[in-house]
């Protein structure tokens, strides 16, 4: 009977044991969705680390000055800007650079010519060190003419068509998610680019109307040697290139690091605030249900049970109340936070990648096993006073 009695005390008084199951799944819900919302930001800042792939990017003056680069690398804004190829050969030849490669950017319009406006970025697959890693991933083959990839959040899939500026382009394949802004775009390679902009030329689109597509670049992506200072080969560029600006990629991320290590320290600190209440709400609530069961606890005495046992039953119940609210807090977190985490990387404007799924599960148990121990924990004070009751006052009372 004993042993069975801690799930009929939970059954029998459901509107005492729901709100504190309640109350145990937001401790679990906060340490499963606070986890899995920092580890996804702090996942989505590395992939656009490793994804711009360079030390430090050249674009024209006036692009640095106006943001342009980082609009389209980090926010996804359509854009585009060029440059004398020229800069290229001369960047290279420049101390301390292990490698150079162009990027090409051109954005589509919404208007009849184009499929949908987005960013198109193109690379040359002889000299990228930056999008190929990337994209072997999805597609090992080699792009033709005319293919195109596809960002995970392009409403396109691999074998359908999409136009640009009048010309056909396939798409080769989906990429895998990265959890930034560069899912939004479509990766070419400089052939194909190249004929894009030249029908982008031929509709009249800005620079383009008035220069040869063969002799533009957008932006020269540079490896910095070993051995050398990031910082003085970004200064030599400067000083020795006119009309170019190098910009070190590292400061592009630094700022989202920062407004990600403050929204790291706000949540945190809301987090452990959900924690402490849940903690104190519980304690309360576990004594306040001693005090309300003394006489159920002194006929339990008087029938044979132990003052050990009676503490037993009480720690069951909250192990089994923080097993089902640990549960509970995580399914609810998984239904608010995965469904919803394009729209919460929109939001607060951060790159957001979600854990794969062993630190999903891994976060899931910690969370679960959180609210089981903090069951015991704070029901552990009731469970001593039962220790204390005069069985004989109590059944004398009233």
């Amino acid at each position: 009977m004993l042993t069975k009695l801690p799930f009929k005390n939970l059954v029998n008084r459901p509107a005492r044991s729901a709100a504190l199951i309640i109350i145990s799944a937001f401790l679990s819900f906060s340490v499963f969705g606070g986890a899995m919302v920092l580890s996804s930001l702090q996942i989505g800042l590395g992939s656009l680390r490793s994804r711009l792939g360079a030390d430090i990017i050249a674009v024209p003056d006036k692009a640095a000055r106006q943001n342009d680069l980082e609009a389209i690398l980090i926010q996804g804004r359509p854009g585009y800007f060029y440059m004398d190829k020229e800069n290229l050969d001369k960047i290279s030849c420049i101390e301390g650079i292990e490698a150079v490669s162009a990027q090409y950017y051109l954005a589509s319009l919404s208007a009849g010519c184009c499929s949908m406006p987005v960013q198109v970025i193109g690379f040359d697959p002889e000299t990228d060190f930056s999008v190929k890693p990337w994209i072997q991933k999805s597609y090992k083959k080699q792009l033709n003419e005319g293919d195109v990839l596809a960002g995970a959040n392009i409403n396109a899939e691999a074998g359908e068509n999409l136009r640009f500026y009048g010309e056909t382009c396939k798409v080769a394949a989906k990429l895998d998610k990265t959890g930034t802004e560069l899912d939004n775009a479509v990766y070419a390679d400089s052939a194909t680019v190249k004929m894009l902009m030249a029908a982008a030329k031929k509709k009249g689109v800005g620079v383009l109307e008035k220069n040869d597509p063969e002799k533009l670049i957008s932006s020269v992506l540079i490896k910095v040697k070993d051995g050398y200072d990031v910082s003085k080969v970004s200064d030599e560029i400067n000083i020795h290139l006119r009309g170019v600006t190098a910009v070190k990629t590292q400061n592009m991320i630094s700022g989202i690091a920062q407004s990600l290590s403050g929204i790291s320290e706000i949540t945190n600190i809301l987090m452990w605030a959900i924690r402490a209440l849940a903690l104190v709400i519980m304690a309360v609530a576990f004594s306040m249900m001693i005090n309300e069961r003394k006489r159920e606890f002194a006929v339990l005495r008087v029938i044979g049970a132990s003052r050990k046992r009676l503490a037993g039953i009480v720690l069951t119940e909250s192990v089994i109340v923080g097993c089902m609210g640990g549960l509970t807090g995580v399914l609810a977190a998984c239904v608010l936070i995965f469904p919803f985490g394009g729209l919460l990387e929109q939001k607060i404007g951060l790159p957001y990648l979600v854990p794969d799924v062993k630190t999903i599960l891994l976060t899931a148990v910690s969370a679960v096993l959180a609210a089981m121990i903090a069951g015991p924990l704070t029901a552990a004070f009731s469970a001593v006073k039962i220790g204390r009751m005069d069985t004989g006052v109590i059944l004398n009372s009233n």
